[in-house]
């Protein structure tokens, strides 16, 4: 079986941990017989340095003509120091996400067994964590208008806007309901309704919604209180649901409970996810591009890795090859092997390449 995947490598360490995924994903195809074909595009920064562009059309063509696409990173200090730059990494990112249709970003936070005492945190609450994050992609505070900033007579101001529909809401929400209904049954819809008149329509329409899923226990949630709920009993969560911008920052929160940034994946999908069926997605780890670690072979590669069974899962329908990819992560880390981030006492330190050698051999069998 031929599959297509656009490959973007993006800025820092994106190109070193996607080429760790490339080779999980090669040992995937000769294990079960799938031939991948994949094309390499620019995003990001490298993008803006050789075109001008964090984006450009032929990229997200190419990206629209795949299957799935695959991301590393995207981002640089050097255009963190300029707030007044025109044309910055992250539009890329945004840029592919709104040119995409990629609407519902799914996030799972799970607490391996065996890195439970690799955390800050107390190993009995955050031991048996297992649960997904729903975020809300292309409307919010990131997309609305207006959207600008200008000075008046005391001084400069600026606006960012709220923007939700209807529809935006309730195409998010179904998908938190489909995901509920696979999983343990139970759904906490995350707003700010005592506050703000979007999150208000939010929990209407969440409310209507739930009137398509009998089975499925609907719970809604201030996001202070969900914040906090996270960090004092994340086993509490099954599915979560919630809009963009506070579902950027209570991803962020909740992959601490994992040990690292650099342990969650992430799946951004351009419709509904049904048993069987096949959705274009965009896939990436939740981490940044950690320019200084750059080309050290330090970064931990499971994050993107885990994201490449997602895409097996989502896009491709190879929920056995998914399965199999995900055990084999298992089994590395419970023979004691650990990129720098999550490195314990008595345990293999190793590099990028070595974890990326040592999941594709267990794949491969």
């Amino acid at each position: 079986m031929q599959l297509s995947l656009a490959v973007l490598p993006g800025d820092g360490i994106g190109p070193d941990v996607t080429a760790e995924a490339v080779k999980v994903l090669e040992a995937v195809g000769s294990r079960f017989g799938h031939d991948f074909r994949l094309d390499y595009g620019l995003v990001g920064g490298v993008a803006i340095d050789k075109t001008g562009e964090a984006l450009t059309g032929d990229t997200l063509r190419m990206c629209r003509s795949a299957q799935a696409v695959l991301l590393g990173a995207v981002g640089d200090p050097k255009w963190d120091s300029n707030p007044g730059a025109r044309v910055r990494p992250e539009d890329g990112l945004l840029a592919l996400r709104k040119g995409l249709g990629l609407f519902a970003n799914l996030r799972p936070v799970r607490v391996f067994p065996v890195l439970v005492d690799s955390t800050n945190l107390k190993p009995e609450v955050i031991r048996g964590a297992d649960f997904i994050f729903v975020r809300e992609l292309t409307g919010g505070l990131y997309f609305g208008r207006p959207k600008r900033q200008w000075r008046t007579s005391r001084g400069r101001r600026a606006t960012d806007s709220m923007n939700y529909s209807e529809q935006e809401i309730e195409r998010i929400v179904r998908v938190g309901f489909e995901l509920a209904l696979r999983r343990d049954k139970r759904l906490v819809s995350v707003d700010k309704a005592n506050v703000l008149e979007s999150s208000r329509l939010w929990r209407q329409v969440a409310m209507e919604v739930a009137g398509d899923y009998p089975d499925v226990e609907l719970e809604h949630m201030l996001v202070d209180a969900c914040s906090m709920r996270i960090i004092q009993n994340p086993t509490y969560f099954d599915v979560v649901v919630t809009e963009n911008t506070f579902g950027d920052i209570l991803t962020d929160e909740a992959s601490m409970l994992a040990g690292s940034m650099g342990m969650l994946a992430s799946a951004s999908l351009a419709g509904v996810p049904q048993e069987g069926v096949s959705i274009f997605g965009m896939y990436e780890p939740i981490h940044g591009s950690a320019p200084r670690r750059a080309g050290l072979d330090m970064a931990n590669p499971i994050a993107i890795i885990l994201s490449v069974a997602m895409m097996l899962r989502y896009s491709f329908s190879l929920a056995r090859e998914a399965q199999v990819l995900e055990s084999a992560v298992d089994e590395v880390l419970e023979e004691g092997y650990r990129t720098y981030d999550i490195m314990a006492e008595g345990k293999v330190k190793v590099g990028t390449g070595r974890m990326g050698d040592l999941i594709a051999g267990k794949v491969a069998g």
